[in-house]
């Protein structure tokens, strides 16, 4: 019997902190439950409408801002292209005017006061109107004119000139 006593002041004693602790949730469950309401009171609440509007302006102005953005980028891109291909055409035109020489202007004035008697002398490689002139004993002039050689750097071996006055 006195373990059944024990027992019965054991659960008492935890029935009393039991009882306590309830006490205590209560009073906190209560004092949250008056902070919420207070917060409730304070908070603006917004329409599923209202929200819609809101998100609508704002993709309006999204796509009025890519728009801009978009001409912006479009003009500077433009602008840079012109003038790339400006200097594009210019560095075109340097290299052309180095790459190509000025055409000669052909001679046209020719002389007549060469020798009209002489001999045919076929061109051999590696030979030039000067030495062609030493070897037969011509002028180099009078081969130029004879044979009115508007380039006379450009004559090629197995050609054919006629030179006065030579041997």
């Amino acid at each position: 019997m006195a373990d059944l006593k024990e027992d019965v002041r054991g659960l008492t004693e935890r029935l009393n902190e039991l009882s306590l602790r309830v006490e205590q949730l209560e009073h906190e469950n209560a004092s949250l439950r008056s902070k919420v309401s207070a917060a409730e009171g304070d908070r603006d609440t917004v329409t599923a409408a209202q929200l819609n509007s809101a998100v609508a302006a704002l993709n309006a102005s999204l796509k009025e801002a890519v728009a801009s953005s978009r001409a912006e980028i479009l003009q500077k891109v433009a602008a840079q292209m012109e003038s790339l291909a400006k200097q594009t055409n210019a560095a075109l035109d340097s290299v052309a005017r180095q790459a190509a020489p000025a055409p000669a202007a052909p001679r046209q004035d020719f002389g007549s006061a060469y020798p009209k008697e002489g001999v045919s002398y076929t061109v051999l490689k590696g030979d030039s109107i000067g030495a062609i002139s030493k070897k037969t004993g011509a002028k180099a002039q009078d081969i130029i004119d004879a044979n009115k050689l508007t380039d006379p750097s450009r004559i090629q071996a197995g050609q054919v000139l006629f030179v006065p006055g030579g041997k």
